[in-house]
């Protein structure tokens, strides 16, 4: 039977817009050689903190809605202004990575040098500790997973195992999830970007934002939880950001719909489940101790 949350205020549905702060992390990261030379990707990312971010926080501030950001450590320190101006406004930003680096594709000890590196850039440059986590490419491994309880995040945002917010239990310590999913994020409508392997179709802005439309619809008529997760150089450009805003105001007219940031979801969530522990499912990690045999 699927579980059951109750959302604050007698809300229907539950959504948050998290905005993935890469900028021109992509780039560097993906052509370390000779990145720093390629002008057009750079400026294609730029486009994020130093346009895009303005104007969704133009709209936020119009609208009262106090949403979540997730910016890699080197995108904290290369844009100290705007990330400011996040927190200031009263978001959220999140974990992730430093810069936008694989956790797959790394030791158990560069996993933890490179996620404290970012740790030490949100507290330097920003004097905030994240409470939130998400994977660049949503890659979590278990050494992940055992980094946040070490530092006593609050989520993750990054996994797929449900439709709904639910409880991550491992090595007697346990974390909200806040499941993301492929199809409310805006990489597969709007990337395009050879220089990191995607070339994807690029979608007008109402035939790519619909599907997202279609998905929150499924989620208001289940009383369930919505999530989008974008990034600022594609959602944030102009012509697709009008679509948004639009949308923004015909959900917020409904007046059941519970916008909130990742953390305030999570400490819900947390809260209910304390309260009702039927009411939240859980998952237990590690899924697996070893490779799964193929013979």
């Amino acid at each position: 039977m699927q579980k059951k949350i109750t959302w604050p205020n007698g809300a229907r549905c539950a959504c948050a817009i998290t905005f993935d702060i890469d900028a021109d992390s992509l780039i560097h990261i993906s052509k370390p050689a000779d990145g720093h030379d390629r002008l057009y990707p750079i400026s294609m990312g730029r486009y994020g903190p130093t346009v895009a971010i303005p104007r969704i926080l133009e709209t936020y501030k119009r609208l009262g809605l106090k949403q979540s950001f997730f910016a890699p450590g080197w995108v904290v320190e290369q844009y100290p202004d705007v990330m400011g101006s996040i927190l200031k406004e009263g978001h959220e930003i999140g974990h992730h990575g430093y810069l936008h680096e694989d956790p797959t594709s790394h030791s158990p000890s560069e996993q933890e040098y490179w996620f404290e590196r970012a740790l030490e850039s949100h507290a330097r440059v920003l004097g905030n500790k994240p409470k939130g986590y998400r994977a660049p490419v949503y890659n979590v491994t278990q050494g992940v997973i055992d980094l946040l309880n070490k530092h006593e995040f609050e989520y993750d945002s990054s996994l797929m195992a449900d439709d709904l917010p639910y409880v991550m239990r491992s090595k007697g310590r346990s974390l909200i999830e806040l499941p993301v999913h492929w199809g409310t994020d805006d990489w597969p409508q709007f990337a395009h970007y050879d220089e990191i392997g995607y070339m994807m179709p690029v979608a007008g802005p109402t035939a790519g934002l619909s599907p997202f439309w279609e998905e929150f619809e499924a989620q208001y008529e289940a009383g369930g939880f919505w999530i989008g997760i974008w990034h600022p150089f594609l959602t944030g450009r102009l012509a697709r950001w009008r679509q948004v805003e639009k949308w923004l105001e015909s959900v917020l007219d409904r007046g059941d719909v519970w916008f909130a940031s990742l953390e305030e979801i999570a400490r819900h969530v947390r809260s209910q489940y304390g309260a009702d522990a039927e009411s939240v499912r859980v998952e237990e990690l590690p899924y697996y101790s070893a490779p799964v045999l193929t013979k």
